[in-house]
């Protein structure tokens, strides 16, 4: 039979109520008393049940991780640091896949069914209003990956996409590059639109160059090799800065299979720098987008916010850089 927190009561000579608030946090108890509850618990193998707990904290400790990017090899990086640095901040991740939806109103339903203390929402191709649903119902909501805006309705966390927009076309200027192009995800990503509008601006500012634009169906390797085969049917561009690096990726084996040699022929820049874009084999020269402390930040914002609700929202907002690999050619050498 399962050891009860009777069981520990009685074993430590104390009430079940000094039990209780011996594993609940913040609860008023004598160290002394703490201390015989912890020995009976250890000396029973007792845990103490977490469901019973919330009713009495009114805190389940679950934290709603939202995405519909299940697909991009990425975010299985993304989640992995989100599951973990939950869990290690005493906190339970409720993973949700949303694959094709993008309304919030059945996520928003299932979270508030399972009582979570809050919800993460990370993804950049969900529409503007979608995490601002979770906090207009109440709950808790910080939105990653998601659009910078100075005065953001929620908690935001993550990169300047206009900014790694510009850095893509003053690379290319910068390497000798004159025909570029731009081959963004899907269209109606906030990300895509973003990066797009930044490419567009610096363009502006460099008369000698020219540029093109094409969208892939979604942000994976089938649709960036899809996008590179159909663009091929042309005269390619000399450098295309791709939406991410696992379009990137798709647009490598695309540009291989029919013999166009990278970086001498036809330059690719990604972003995001997730670990497959530096295997040997794909190489690829990437805009590093800091994911590990983009995590990090937004854990620290749920917390807060954990402590105090009306927070005021807050955009963090990280700076990206170009990591040198081997599909753009090299920056010519100052002096």
């Amino acid at each position: 039979m399962a050891v009860t927190l009777k069981d520990v009561a009685e074993l430590a000579g104390v009430s079940r109520s000094a039990v209780s608030r011996s594993f609940t946090e913040g609860a008023s108890v004598s160290a002394r008393t703490r201390a015989k509850v912890e020995k009976a618990a250890r000396e029973l193998g007792y845990s103490p049940n977490a469901l019973a707990s919330s009713l009495t904290t009114g805190r389940t400790k679950l934290i709603g991780l939202v995405s519909n990017n299940f697909h991009n090899p990425v975010f299985l990086e993304v989640f992995d640091l989100f599951t973990r640095g939950l869990q290690e901040r005493g906190l339970r991740p409720l993973l949700v896949n949303l694959s094709d939806e993008i309304a919030p109103e059945h996520s928003v339903r299932m979270l508030r069914q399972y009582s979570v203390d809050g919800a993460i929402v990370a993804s950049s191709t969900l529409p503007p209003d979608f995490a601002p649903s979770f906090h207009d119902a109440g709950i808790p909501v910080v939105n990653v990956f998601g659009r910078y805006a100075s005065d953001p309705r929620v908690h935001t966390v993550g990169i300047d996409n206009v900014a790694c927009g510009r850095l893509a076309v003053r690379s290319f200027a910068a390497r000798g590059y004159r025909r570029i192009a731009f081959m963004g995800g899907p269209e109606s990503a906030t990300s895509t639109q973003d990066r797009h509008a930044g490419f567009m601006a610096e363009l502006a500012v460099h008369p000698g160059l020219e540029a093109s634009t094409s969208f892939a169906k979604a942000y994976s390797f089938d649709a960036g090799r899809r996008e590179m085969q159909r663009l091929l049917q042309q005269t390619p561009a000399e450098a295309y800065f791709c939406g991410d690096d696992v379009l990137s990726i798709g647009a490598l084996s695309a540009l291989r299979d029919h013999g166009v040699s990278v970086p001498e022929e036809v330059g690719l820049l990604g972003l995001n720098d997730m670990e497959m874009a530096g295997w040997a084999g794909i190489d690829l020269t990437t805009i590093h987008q800091p994911i590990r402390q983009i995590v990090t930040s937004s854990i620290d914002l749920m917390m807060a916010m954990l402590g105090e609700p009306d927070r005021y929202p807050e955009a963090r907002v990280f700076p990206c850089r170009i990591i040198e690999r081997g599909t753009l050619r090299p920056l010519p050498e100052a002096g």
